[in-house]
């Protein structure tokens, strides 16, 4: 995933325009489900015959960085939307940015400033044990200081393109320190944190010159989706072990997707962005998945035959023999647009249905698990109830 390669292009810069390379570029499938330790230092050199390396600097100041993010979010991630800064706790401090995930999810990102390591990340926890109690008119009132005049239901909707759910607004956080480097103690206690199942993470950032010029790179110490499926199955409220029963969320209804292409090819999937994409990473053969529309309901239950795989790769079987699913499956679109793009393009898993329904039959009631993350594993006990209650409407769920 192009997030965990230092890319200058985070300042619309490209490496082989400039005459640049990395030296230690780091793979995405290398890091999915990795908990291992790694170094997020890197090197750059102009290419040449006589490679030169660039001089690694420092930014003016740190408040530069902040800056820079406010005006150009995609240097922090491309997958939040920013809606606070500089918010007083009341605990005697100030959060530095917060964010929010199309699922709700609130991020806390904290920009080490002459503090230790070790006090950067305390004062990070102390920071959500306050994020954790914002309700929703909170969240409101902090996203009204921040952009004066606007809507925080509009610009979400605008954002990600569906609506924002109030019961789920806050329903967990994550906290990402950013920082310019990063010690082996501190590197010990967050992934000590994180392997605990708290959801934090750190974004290093790199400065190097270049003539005139500075650019800048980044770099996760663990994979995102380590966070993110930590925030998404570790909710705020009672929790209980997975019942090993996996929850995935079609989104269907805007031309993108069709689900009757999903019961006719026999599939699932998720694109438009990493977010939504790599929580697929998590299905292997054998896993039982209940589907759910959006808006709609659960649609049905199926049994996953194989790995995830992008829209360029994967292949569908018809009356012709295999082939490619974009070729195939022409209800939706599935960011056919994105094909040649790894971060914003539709990936999808093989499934066999055990049971299914049309969309207009949906099964929808008060009380049934919802949650807008591609794949998640949930362990509160609302999806134990809902697994429940779901297998009464599609009794052929183990067969």
């Amino acid at each position: 995933m192009a997030d965990l390669i230092p890319v200058v292009r985070l300042l619309r810069f490209s490496l082989s325009n400039i005459g640049l390379v990395s030296q230690n570029p780091i793979q995405f499938d290398d890091l999915i489900n990795s908990r291992q330790k790694m170094t997020i230092r890197t090197s750059l050199w102009r290419v040449g015959a006589q490679p030169q390396q660039l001089v690694e600097s420092l930014l003016a100041s740190e408040r530069l960085l902040e800056e820079m993010i406010i005006s150009s979010p995609k240097l922090l991630s491309d997958e939040w939307l920013l809606i606070g800064r500089q918010e007083d706790t009341g605990y005697g401090g100030r959060i530095d940015l917060l964010a929010i995930a199309p699922d709700g999810a609130l991020v806390l990102i904290e920009i080490k400033r002459n503090r230790t390591p070790r006090e950067v990340v305390a004062q990070a926890l102390d920071y959500a044990s306050w994020v954790q109690t914002l309700h929703a008119d909170d969240i409101a009132r902090i996203f009204g200081r921040f952009a004066p005049g606007k809507s925080l239901a509009h610009e979400f909707r605008v954002r990600f393109g569906h609506d924002l759910d109030e019961d789920s607004l806050n329903g967990s956080h994550q906290i990402v320190i950013v920082a310019g480097s990063l010690d082996d103690s501190t590197e010990r206690i967050i992934t000590y944190l994180s392997e605990r199942d708290i959801a934090i993470n750190v974004l290093c950032f790199q400065v190097f010159t270049i003539g005139t010029d500075q650019l800048i790179s980044r770099a996760w110490l663990h994979d995102p989706l380590q966070a993110q499926v930590i925030a998404s199955t570790a909710p705020v409220g009672p929790v209980e072990p997975w019942n090993g029963e996996f929850y995935h969320s079609f989104g269907a209804g805007t031309g993108t997707r069709s689900w009757d292409d999903a019961l006719e090819y026999g599939f699932i999937c998720g694109g438009g962005g990493v977010w939504y994409s790599r929580t697929l990473k998590q299905l292997n053969p054998g896993d039982r998945v209940w589907v759910n529309v959006p808006g709609a309901g659960y649609v049905g239950v199926g049994c996953v035959t194989g790995n995830m795989q992008s829209a360029l790769d994967f292949n569908v079987s018809t009356p012709n023999g295999e082939r490619p699913v974009l070729d195939t499956a022409k209800r939706g679109t599935y960011h056919a647009e994105f094909r040649n793009d790894p971060e914003q393009c539709e990936y999808f898993v093989p499934v066999r249905w055990l049971q299914t329904v049309p969309l207009n039959r949906a099964v929808q009631e008060i009380g049934l698990f919802g949650n807008q993350n591609t794949i998640c594993r949930p362990t509160t006990p609302k999806w134990r109830s809902t697994v429940e209650r779901l297998k009464d409407f599609f009794p052929a769920f183990d067969k």
